[in-house]
């Protein structure tokens, strides 16, 4: 079952908190430990991982960053990055939590898997996959994805189903 939640939870939080994500902002991270693989094209980023870009914040474990053979005013060009282990995202008013995420630079749009939950304002949805278009805003929560196994710490199919609390306002 496929759930569009962005309408609904629209509705509680003010129109400056709906503005959309700046994905040509410079992204900077913070790691534990880096290692750099430049014929592969790619960095390992390790140890409590945070990396962020305009007001949107990633924390994991461990980031796998690819980035093309390109370079641009001294930096590598980022195509993609894969997190794993916690994975948190933050955007104001937002926070989405997952055991990982593919967070797509070409296509603007961040995928996170394996026990998901989104939280703005007062409402809170879960479900087994979450993608997140950041040039619409739209946020997408599919029940039938996968999910994370607890006992092995891995991810399993899963046949479930999305849930979730929604506010209701106030009235006198």
């Amino acid at each position: 079952m496929r759930f569009l939640i962005l309408p609904l939870l629209l509705t509680a939080i003010p129109a400056a908190a709906q503005q959309r994500h700046d994905t040509n902002a410079p992204i900077s991270f913070d790691a534990g430990h880096i290692e750099l693989q430049d014929k592969a094209n790619r960095a390992l980023l390790s140890g409590k991982v945070a990396v962020k870009q305009s007001e949107m914040t990633l924390n994991a474990e461990r980031v796998t960053v690819a980035y093309t053979g390109q370079v641009v005013d001294g930096s590598p060009q980022v195509s993609r990055m894969d997190a794993s282990g916690g994975v948190v995202v933050t955007r104001p008013d937002q926070a989405a939590r997952g055991q990982y995420a593919i967070y797509d630079l070409n296509s603007r749009v961040i995928t996170m898997l394996g026990a998901v939950t989104l939280t703005q304002g007062t409402n809170t949805v879960r479900g087994g996959r979450l993608t997140i278009n950041l040039d619409t805003g739209r946020a997408v929560v599919d029940g039938s994805a996968v999910s994370s196994g607890a006992a092995t710490g891995g991810v399993t199919q899963s046949g479930g189903r999305v849930s979730g609390t929604f506010s209701v306002p106030k009235r006198n």
